[in-house]
């Protein structure tokens, strides 16, 4: 009992993003901020705010704390407060629980269910080890990286080769850690794959599904219990004035630094000290060039080759948006009429919107999306799964919402990007 009670404290110590207030739990506001697309936004991004992927006519959201408020006012702006979720009793999770939040899986879970579906069904199903997260790089606990792939095994198949006979489609959630709808989402699509009719589409297509792609960040978030710490980065780095680590959507080396980024260590969208300076980054990329041709020529205005084949879809949330590149410009790119129509229709599926993000939202460089079509010339997605509010709104969702809101709408989507991505140009 005393070694438990001692692991537990560790834990909490090691996790925390940040110190606890002196005066207590403290409530989490959501404010209203006017900021029409294009420099009002941009300069809300670059500030360092955590500004929310979702959009209101002029106004976008920002979570804070009670000083917030007072903060963006001296910057200029004029918010007024949505949302005021209170304090709640902390109650962390037991170190040998599977879920929390009333049934969100924990990261040792979510990778214990990929070893449980590969061997219940080796004809389908192969996991891949792709990298180490920053923790355990750092010999200081951490996770492996994996991936699953579900197809119908035929010789070449799950190769890390980008000559492998059939078309892929690449699935990730939980990139920022708090989003935990996109890794549920995960894990009901590899169930779905190898028990319903979805299965007779692997004949001619492979799957790769990374549910959790920011490990570190994600056991900040499930070490709350039934309150999820809103941990969006990963754990690389100190802070004294909010969350530490790297924001792994701002990251990525597709015009890196830029909008939308920031270089405060305290900031959300903090974009580390240099492109692909993560290891979670390096791996996702170095994932990608072993899964897909590289089809694209350099420059922001060249487009993929006609036999480009393959998707790459980013599950994030929320605001109920299907997002395309360029997210770094509205410059539209050389395939902008194929990804504007598939994005379009997978949006109609949904009742999500469709657009470049500084259409809908803002723009933001550094994103993986852009740096897969740019690399690769592969056609990529982010979903912002989820409203921003109501009973199944926002970051942390009761779980019940999952089964009967959001998985009908991702699950429709989901099957039009495997058609998709046969023949996507």
């Amino acid at each position: 009992m005393r070694t438990a009670v001692a692991l537990l404290a560790c834990l909490a110590l090691l996790l925390s993003p940040s110190p606890a207030p002196a005066e207590g739990p403290q409530a989490t506001f959501v404010l209203r901020v006017p900021a029409p697309l294009g420099d009002s936004a941009q300069r809300l991004l670059a500030k360092g705010y955590d500004v929310v992927e979702q959009r209101d006519g002029d106004d976008l959201f920002v979570i804070g704390s009670k000083h917030t408020a007072d903060e963006l006012r001296a910057d200029g702006f004029q918010p007024s407060v949505e949302t005021v979720m209170p304090p709640s009793q902390w109650a962390p999770r037991s170190l040998g629980d599977s879920t929390y939040y009333g049934g969100y899986r924990t990261v040792p879970a979510h990778l214990a269910h990929l070893d449980e579906i590969s061997a219940a069904h080796p004809e389908l199903a192969t996991v891949v080890d792709y990298g180490d997260s920053w923790r355990k790089s750092q010999g200081a606990g951490g996770y492996d990286l994996k991936a699953i792939c579900i197809t119908r095994k035929a010789p070449g198949d799950c190769a890390l080769t980008p000559t492998a006979p059939k078309p892929r489609l690449f699935v990730m959630g939980q990139l920022h850690a708090r989003e935990i709808t996109t890794g549920d989402m995960g894990w009901r699509f590899i169930d779905d794959l190898v028990g319903s009719d979805l299965t007779a589409m692997l004949d001619s297509l492979e799957v790769w599904v990374v549910p959790i792609a920011n490990p570190d960040g994600v056991e900040i978030v499930e070490s709350g219990g039934d309150k999820p710490v809103l941990h969006r980065k990963n754990t690389n780095g100190t802070c004294t004035n909010g969350q530490r680590g790297v924001d792994l959507n701002r990251n990525a080396g597709s015009h890196w630094g830029e909008v939308g980024t920031s270089s405060n260590k305290c900031s959300e969208v903090y974009r580390g000290p240099r492109a692909d300076s993560e290891v979670e980054t390096q791996a996702l990329e170095s994932l990608w060039r072993k899964l897909y041709r590289d089809t694209r020529a350099p420059g922001d205005t060249a487009a993929a080759s006609p036999d480009t084949t393959g998707a790459v879809i980013s599950m994030h949330s929320y605001g109920n948006y299907v997002l395309f590149p360029w997210g770094w410009s509205t410059q539209k790119t050389g395939n902008d009429a194929s990804l504007r129509k598939i994005a379009q229709d997978m949006a109609a599926l949904s009742g999500f919107k469709a657009g470049q993000p500084g259409e809908l939202l803002y723009n933001a460089s550094g994103a993986t999306d852009d740096w897969v079509y740019e690399d690769l010339g592969v056609p990529s997605f982010v979903w912002e799964i989820g409203a921003s509010s109501g009973t199944c709104g926002g970051f942390t969702p009761p779980y019940s919402c999952q089964k009967d809101v959001h998985w009908p709408k991702v699950r429709s989507m989901l099957v039009s990007a495997m058609k998709a991505a046969h023949r996507p140009y």
